[in-house]
């Protein structure tokens, strides 16, 4: 029986075929994967050029690395290599990056939610401008707390591969998860954001039910 093509072969067939030097193997695992490594890196510098060369790196390292992984979850692994690279550029830095909100959301809005092209105009506005308030909350958390939201919120992973992303425990993802829930809440709550957000998310509500009759 022929081999099976990359495309359908799962994430640790890819990564065995690519171990043994089969570089199409691996270029199957970025595309599946390059959209949120890049969501996650922009995420955490807040800067499009310099999320796009984060990802790029992060994708080069797990190359190298490969003989490294083990199996049994390589989106956590990936996930794991792309955010070290992304707060050792945050520590050379040693500063906030200062990207424009509006720039990231126009130019990059697709790298935070699958595209969805029956959208109507009204609904991608107040997604746009939901984005850019939960965003400006998103900035002013401590970076581990930043990570582990985009992770959970944004990337969809468990607390189980956040753990294995950021190298530590189920209990401290959850603790991390917590504080910065909660440190976004106070944040919209002291800004007069929170109602405005609720307020775009029921008329959003409004329009999709509208659009459903």
């Amino acid at each position: 029986m022929p081999d099976r093509p990359p495309e359908q072969l799962d994430d640790d067939a890819l990564a065995d075929r690519a171990r043994g030097g089969e570089l199409d193997a691996f270029n199957v695992l970025v595309r599946r994967y390059e959209r949120r490594v890049f969501g996650l890196c922009l995420g955490m510098l807040r800067s499009p050029a310099a999320a796009e060369d984060a990802a790029q790196d992060a994708m080069i390292s797990a190359w190298r690395a490969l003989d490294g992984y083990r199996g049994g979850n390589f989106p956590a692994w990936l996930m794991r290599i792309a955010g070290n690279r992304c707060r050792d550029e945050l520590r050379r830095r040693k500063r906030r990056p200062s990207a424009s909100l509006d720039l990231m959301i126009e130019e990059h809005g697709d790298a935070w939610s699958p595209p969805d092209e029956g959208r109507s105009p009204e609904l991608a506005a107040l997604d746009a401008e939901t984005g850019r308030t939960l965003l400006a909350a998103l900035d002013r958390l401590p970076d581990e707390q930043r990570q582990t939201v985009l992770l959970s919120d944004l990337q969809g992973l468990a607390y189980r591969e956040i753990a294995d992303a950021m190298d530590t425990s189920i209990g401290t993802v959850k603790s991390r998860l917590n504080r910065g829930r909660a440190r976004m809440r106070q944040l919209l709550l002291e800004s007069g954001e929170l109602s405005r957000v609720r307020e775009r998310q029921a008329l959003q509500e409004q329009i999709e039910e509208g659009g459903r009759r």
